[in-house]
């Protein structure tokens, strides 16, 4: 009994700790195919301008562009998944230096900026923090497939949400009254109350989606653009001493590869990193200071 029990809780555990990657791919694909909708069937608002060349040429663009940042979004993210960060299989050498700990977990001497991560069950080299939505850890070998991905979900969710301006447009274009509003903040209510159509709350919700997943993204790129040009991780960002430092040019270089002003463009150009995540130039001292 105690064996079909802790089965059940181990696959319950997977397909928990799989549900968040599950989750944003729906949500992803579901915004893509809404924002595809509004653009072949929706747009041009001018009847006199549907079935002009300017119009063919105008969804083509749209179409062009929301598809390309779709692609980077979805393969950054497998990219970042396929990409381990732990120190498994690396030659970590003696490993006795300023900043080197010893994880009594891996029972292993890590390097500085590498921590464990009780999540993966392994220690991580230059160890960010332990990504949630996708359900992996963020560290030097896949730190760029994740910045990448942050960089098009945020402008794949900012053109998202230009898109659906109309669509704000048109459930408030009676005026503000609380059943607008309400389709706004609560769609699944309206809809299960059986006030809206399922059209009207698909088209809120997916609209909200866009604007709630758009101010989280925000935040999420702009923190981790600013730590990189701080060359901090976000278990560091809190201290007020930077030891790993090295500038903005080679803070980019050391985050993204040599090649770090075009590698952003796809995830299939390769940059190599100039360093091997366990030894870190160091400009400022280690040690807290008194």
């Amino acid at each position: 009994m105690t064996s079909l029990a802790t089965k059940v809780f181990c696959r319950a555990e997977r397909i928990c700790r799989h549900l968040p990657v599950m989750l944003n791919t729906f949500l992803v694909f579901s915004i893509t195919g809404e924002v595809s909708y509004l653009v072949l069937v929706e747009a041009p608002l001018e009847a006199s301008l549907k079935k002009t060349a300017w119009s063919s040429w105008w969804k083509a663009v749209h179409l062009i562009a929301q598809y390309f940042m779709l692609g980077n979004i979805c393969w950054n993210a497998l990219l970042f998944l396929k990409t381990s960060p732990s120190i498994k299989g690396v030659f970590l050498g003696e490993g006795m230096g300023q900043g080197w700990r010893y994880c009594y977990t891996c029972e292993a001497h890590t390097p500085p900026r590498c921590s464990h991560c009780y999540d993966c069950k392994v220690c991580v080299l230059r160890r960010d923090h332990h990504c949630v939505f996708f359900g992996q850890c963020v560290g030097f070998q896949n730190y760029r497939y994740f910045l990448s991905c942050l960089l098009f979900m945020w402008s794949g969710l900012l053109y998202a949400t230009l898109m659906n301006a109309e669509v704000f447009i048109v459930i408030l274009k009676e005026g503000v009254t609380v059943h607008s509003i309400l389709l706004l903040l609560i769609p699944w209510i309206m809809l299960v109350s059986g006030q809206v159509s399922a059209r009207a709350f698909a088209f809120a919700f997916i609209a909200d989606t866009c604007v709630v997943g758009f101010l989280l993204v925000s935040a999420f790129f702009f923190f981790h653009i600013f730590l990189m040009i701080r060359g901090q991780t976000t278990r560091e960002w809190y201290s007020s001493r930077r030891p790993y430092n090295l500038g903005l040019l080679r803070n980019l270089q050391h985050n993204l590869g040599h090649y770090w002003y075009i590698c952003w463009l796809c995830p299939l150009i390769p940059s190599p990193m100039p360093g091997d995540g366990i030894h870190f130039e160091v400009t400022g001292s280690l040690e807290p200071t008194r």
